[in-house]
């Protein structure tokens, strides 16, 4: 006899199809732990009835959470939860910015015995071209249009992450000691990387929507003339670290400076998970200087370390030089993963479990620190919680010693000496009771030094 389920059918007050309520409802009950390993799902005619639905909706959304890896099917027997939350000892790190984990072991076994029975053995017996295979380089072009950023795949350059892009795209379109200008707050890793490798950075304010286009006019006119003297770096979408998303007309307005001063412009979509209406990439504004980034490590799995640059024409033939140079190339199983999971579409599920994951992780940072979080219309697995310097200095250091693991105030800003800062959360990594646990911690950090502000005050 079958064992009936512990599980109460609802679907999730959530927009959308039946079978993705369904699907929402299922994986946050699993992620939170309220369902654990080994627990039995309802039948799908049960479960189809309990909630008045059609049994094909049901088989659909059972479909997706097992491609997902949270729960798996038994014939003869049923479907079960299979995902094990694991818990790691020690601190909980808000620092380190990546998706929530959707990936489990049995997705990837299954994957990897995919390939094995499949796989092309010069993939792994000869040298792969440097810009990467053309098959490989026309997928990404796919999944870049899926995205809202129409490429074509003789301009897509395969990278071994999103850094290596970046890098690649300065070089290309910068000279040594050239100026790099920026957000005023900007992503941690284009500072390492300018720093290292000796570009001037200018920070450029910004507001609600991120780049001020007349504050970055004035910087221009300032600052050095001259072909690849300098270059714009820019996050338009769920910038990091503070989660602004220009508008149409602002994109626009940044396209047409760029033009005016003709310097080219490198954009960063990495934490784009969906297309945004009205709201089109730089890079399709203006094709002709943009060098166009994303990257399967923020929209897919971290593990999958492909990067992706759509170059301007006429830029092939440099940026094949600087990718000699930096002497790496794509994993070829991370390509024959990538291969697989788009032309299966695990890729498109793995992104959107992440685009919900991503959604609730967000709520509930909003819910324990309220007002404090920096408002933004997209999800995604960062927060930015805008303060003085000072205070966010005292935070990090207090919320450290409290065993919570903060990104650096210093870390992102162009300016070493600029007062306005903030903290950047990272939601991604932890599992969701230390998250809670994690933010909780920064909640009473940060009625402690309102305390202390009013108290200064008064006196």
């Amino acid at each position: 006899m079958l064992l009936q389920s512990p599980w109460r059918p609802y679907l999730a007050d959530l927009p959308g199809s039946p079978s993705e309520k369904l699907v929402a409802a299922l994986a946050d009950d699993i992620l939170e732990g309220r369902l654990e390993a080994g627990a039995r799902l309802p039948a799908h005619r049960d479960l189809a009835w309990s909630l008045k639905i059609g049994v094909g909706t049901v088989t659909k959304a059972y479909a997706v959470l097992e491609r997902r890896g949270l729960t798996r099917s038994v014939k003869g027997r049923g479907t079960f939860v299979g995902l094990v939350q694991a818990h790691k000892a020690g601190g909980i790190d808000l620092s380190f910015n990546q998706p929530p984990a959707m990936l489990s072991d049995r997705l990837l076994r299954r994957t990897l015995a995919s390939i094995a029975k499949t796989v092309d053995p010069t993939l792994f017996t000869h040298y792969p071209p440097p810009l990467g295979h053309d098959e490989h380089r026309r997928l990404m072009a796919h999944w870049l249009h899926d995205l809202g950023m129409p490429a074509d795949p003789d301009r897509v350059v395969l990278t071994s992450g999103a850094q290596q892009a970046l890098s690649v795209a300065f070089s290309v379109a910068l000279r040594p000691g050239g100026t790099i200008f920026c957000e005023a707050l900007t992503y941690p890793g284009v500072i390492t990387l300018a720093r290292f490798a000796g570009y001037k950075l200018v920070g450029v304010a910004m507001d609600e929507e991120g780049m001020l286009p007349q504050a970055l006019e004035e910087a221009l006119a300032a600052g050095p003339k001259g072909v690849r003297s300098a270059i714009l770096y820019i996050m338009p979408t769920m910038q990091n670290p503070t989660t602004a998303t220009m508008s149409g007309q602002r994109r626009q307005e940044i396209a047409d400076i760029c033009r005016r001063h003709r310097i080219a412009l490198v954009e960063d979509d990495v934490y784009s998970l969906t297309p945004l209406s009205g709201r089109p990439p730089i890079a399709t504004l203006a094709p002709e200087r943009t060098f166009y980034v994303n990257s399967l490590s923020k929209t897919v799995s971290p593990g999958l370390r492909i990067g992706s640059l759509v170059v301007p024409e006429g830029q092939m033939e440099r940026s094949v030089a600087a990718l000699r140079a930096t002497l790496l190339s794509v994993s070829p199983l991370s390509c024959a993963v990538m291969e697989r999971w788009i032309l299966d579409g695990t890729a498109e599920t793995l992104r959107s479990a992440i685009r919900m994951e991503a959604d609730r992780r967000t709520t509930l940072a909003r819910s324990i620190l309220g007002d404090a979080v920096r408002r933004s219309e997209i999800a995604g697995f960062h927060i930015f919680l805008p303060m003085a310097r000072a205070e966010a200095d005292h935070i990090a250091a207090t919320a450290a010693l409290a065993g919570v693991a903060v990104t650096q105030p210093r870390a992102i800003a162009a300016d070493r000496e600029s007062r306005e800062s903030g903290l950047r959360l990272c939601l991604g990594a932890p599992a969701l009771p230390d998250l809670r646990t994690g933010l909780t911690c920064i909640a009473a950090q940060l009625k402690s030094v309102g305390s202390r502000s009013e108290a200064l005050m008064v006196v």
